[in-house]
């Protein structure tokens, strides 16, 4: 489950939405033999799917750290939304296009395209609500960023995953339904499925974003510049420590971060003051910026050429 109820209560509501949502979708897909309508019905099956897992990462990412994982399993949280990239990519886009493809190729009269119309307009009411649950969320967390920068620079992965996929589910909707609304109003099949196809090509995209910007956190991101600039403003504070040298950043999980750092001493000092430092140090930290959980103090005599700060 998500670290914070924001998220929590997003990823449940899309959860519940989706589960209902596919199941009315299929049964409609199955009346109609609307193309779209399938991998519409398909997509929010993905999307259950990718909300279960969500939660399923934010729980396991929880569990102490152990002598196999010292640093703990936050990063859990990151690898299960990197295999929810995977589950849109495969189980909604690729099958939808596939469906798209073939309903072109080889195109058949919708049934009772009514029903198809009426579980549209539904979905659409109930995606956006889940959207509007979304966007509440983050807006308490986003503060002045756009919302893509919002998306691209989050380090918790489930509200920038559900944003993206309940938007995509919202536009998706309304492109079946176009879809189905031409084909009755034309009487020609083949708009049903182009409006598959272009739904398959949407899932693809949001789909191969989510899967970048994840495995960028996978990979290890550094703390924000704001606060790089709290944490060095604290060391800076402390009148023991000449400057600082260098100092490394990572994210171990959204609310874990990890800094090393080293700092220049005046030469001469006893170990006492130089503990009494780092402790005072780390303090100041963890003050401005409570997810800093591990924090590595090394102090050193400044030397000039060997500066390597960031």
């Amino acid at each position: 489950m998500a670290a914070d109820g924001g998220s929590t209560k997003a990823v449940v509501t899309a959860l519940a939405a989706n589960l209902g949502i596919a199941i009315s979708k299929g049964v409609a897909a199955f009346i109609t033999g609307s193309s779209s309508m399938l991998a519409e019905a398909v997509h929010s099956l993905a999307d259950t799917t990718n909300q279960a897992l969500l939660l399923v990462g934010g729980r396991r990412s929880r569990r102490e750290a152990d002598e196999a994982h010292p640093f703990g399993y936050a990063r859990e949280r990151y690898i299960y939304a990197f295999i929810v990239s995977i589950v849109l990519f495969t189980l909604g886009g690729l099958f939808a296009l596939y469906e798209g493809y073939e309903k072109i190729v080889h195109p058949h009269e919708l049934t009772s395209p009514l029903v198809a119309v009426v579980v549209l307009v539904i979905a659409i009411g109930l995606e956006s609500y889940a959207l509007y649950t979304a966007a509440k969320s983050a807006n308490a967390v986003r503060g002045s960023k756009t919302w893509w920068q919002f998306i691209r620079h989050a380090k918790a992965p489930e509200l920038p995953t559900i944003l993206l996929e309940d938007a995509g589910a919202v536009t998706g909707l309304v492109v079946a339904l176009f879809g189905v609304g031409l084909t009755v109003l034309t009487g020609n099949p083949v708009f049903d499925g182009i409006g598959t196809f272009i739904i398959g090509a949407l899932l693809v995209v949001i789909a191969v974003v989510l899967a970048m910007e994840t495995k960028s956190l996978l990979v290890g991101e550094s703390a924000s510049k704001a606060n790089i600039r709290k944490i060095r403003e604290a060391l800076v504070a402390e009148p023991f420590f000449d400057r600082v040298i260098n100092m490394r950043t990572m994210h171990l999980g959204p609310d874990e971060l990890l800094v090393a750092v080293k700092v220049a001493i005046p030469s001469g000092k006893l170990s006492e003051e130089v503990s009494d430092a780092i402790n005072s140090a780390e303090a100041r930290i963890r003050a401005v910026l409570p997810i800093a959980t591990l924090i590595f103090v090394e102090p050193d005599i400044y030397q000039p050429a060997a500066d390597a700060s960031v």
